[in-house]
């Protein structure tokens, strides 16, 4: 099963996750890098984003569809806590402020379309186990700046309204988090590094090489600036989408393309 060759939703936080799968323990500090490395491959990044656009398509269970997506690929990085959460019986929220609400919920910005059901829809894919405030914020700023760049909004308007409703500082720059920045899982540790890590990029491929530049949790910072960026330029280089399509499973292409199909995003240029 192929993708289509014009992917432009879900696609680019899986090419980002993919991308930065290699170097998330074998952290670079330089833009200059092979993008895709021969042992790349998907993580949790992308089997949670699969599952959240299978919700969003289908009208199902938020947490049952993620435990079922991660159990069926259990062995791709997720994490001690989410670990023992998909294998519980009751499915009770964790009280997490990881970057894991804010990783999988890409597919809320392209599918939704007022500011308050992404809000809602975000808030609710996440506090299934992310019930944090950290963690249900992590993934609302991701999901209104995929919303505000889809929607034609200039960088600085997303940055501002960032700013203001999560109270995240996006003052920073790469070259100063770059030379300390360290492995932090935390939303409030990664969610505004990604996004600055769009706000400095200068088409899709930079702001994957912004974000994984700076070390870290690579793949995850990857894969939320990637939504970010596809929403924002609307479209993926296609030598991308050919790469990747060879290490996603069947059912994810199918997924993606659904999403697709029903949720291309109509890009307003900036």
């Amino acid at each position: 099963m192929q993708l289509n060759k014009n992917s432009n939703t879900i696609i680019g936080a899986i090419i980002g996750d993919i991308a930065g799968s290699y170097y998330e323990w074998k952290n670079t500090k330089t833009k200059d890098f092979e993008f895709f490395v021969e042992t790349a491959t998907f993580t949790d990044n992308t089997v949670l984003t699969v599952a959240v656009a299978d919700i969003i398509l289908n009208n199902k269970d938020i947490a049952k569809t993620i435990q079922q997506h991660a159990t069926e690929h259990k062995n791709r990085g997720f994490g001690h806590s989410f670990r023992k959460w998909r294998k519980s019986k009751d499915l009770k929220p964790y009280n997490s402020w990881g970057n894991g609400s804010a990783m999988r919920v890409s597919p809320v910005g392209f599918a939704f379309n007022t500011m308050e059901e992404v809000l809602q829809k975000a808030k609710e894919t996440a506090e299934v186990t992310h019930n944090h405030p950290e963690g249900i914020k992590g993934a609302q700023a991701v999901a209104s700046a995929v919303f505000l760049a889809r929607t034609g909004k200039s960088k600085n308007e997303i940055k501002d309204f960032i700013t203001r409703k999560f109270d995240y500082n996006l003052n920073d720059t790469l070259d100063n988090i770059r030379p300390t920045y360290k492995f932090d899982v935390s939303c409030q540790g990664s969610v505004p590094q990604a996004i600055i890590a769009f706000l400095e990029g200068t088409d899709y491929e930079d702001t994957i090489r912004n974000a994984i530049s700076i070390g870290g949790d690579s793949d995850t910072i990857a894969c939320i600036a990637g939504g970010i960026a596809t929403a924002f330029y609307g479209k993926i280089p296609e030598k991308m989408i050919e790469y990747v399509n060879k290490d996603l499973p069947e059912n994810f292409i199918k997924i993606i393309n659904e999403f697709d199909d029903k949720y291309t995003n109509k890009h307003i240029e900036n």
